[in-house]
């Protein structure tokens, strides 16, 4: 399920909790049926069966979404502006900031929707560190 969502610029567009949810479960599907229909084991794949790991980035006309699964399943998805440097960083910084900060936290529940202050703060200075081009390229 969505566990969060934010917008995280100005440019953001104003979407309800029920069109994210529909656009995470949509995404979600396609991803695993990408995994599934690929038919080559692709250089860097974690996946030993030969499956690749899903969709990792999609770029529409204006928008670029991109996706980090980690080894225990969950996704981590960007959407941003065709053009944005670092968003593989962006994403690994968040998953990072994910197990140090809500993870830790003793309230919170996985697959619950993450309701933790720290964790919040520590995404907000992350991304003024990507706005001012403080977050290198992995």
């Amino acid at each position: 399920g969505l566990i969060l969502h934010r917008p995280l610029g100005p440019s953001a567009p104003k979407i309800n909790t029920n069109d994210w949810l529909r656009i995470g479960s949509t995404f979600h599907s396609l991803h695993a049926i990408a995994a599934e229909a690929s038919p080559v084991k692709l250089p860097g794949n974690k996946n030993p069966a030969g499956a690749d790991d899903g969709i990792e980035e999609i770029e529409g006309g204006g928008v670029i979404l991109k996706c980090l699964q980690t080894r225990t399943g969950i996704k981590f998805v960007l959407t941003a502006e065709p053009g944005t440097a670092n968003l593989d960083s962006a994403l690994h910084e968040i998953y990072v900031l994910y197990a140090e900060c809500a993870l830790k936290d003793p309230f919170y529940e996985l697959e619950m929707p993450i309701r933790c202050e720290l964790f919040t703060l520590a995404v907000d200075g992350l991304i003024e560190r990507l706005e001012s081009g403080g977050v290198k390229s992995r």
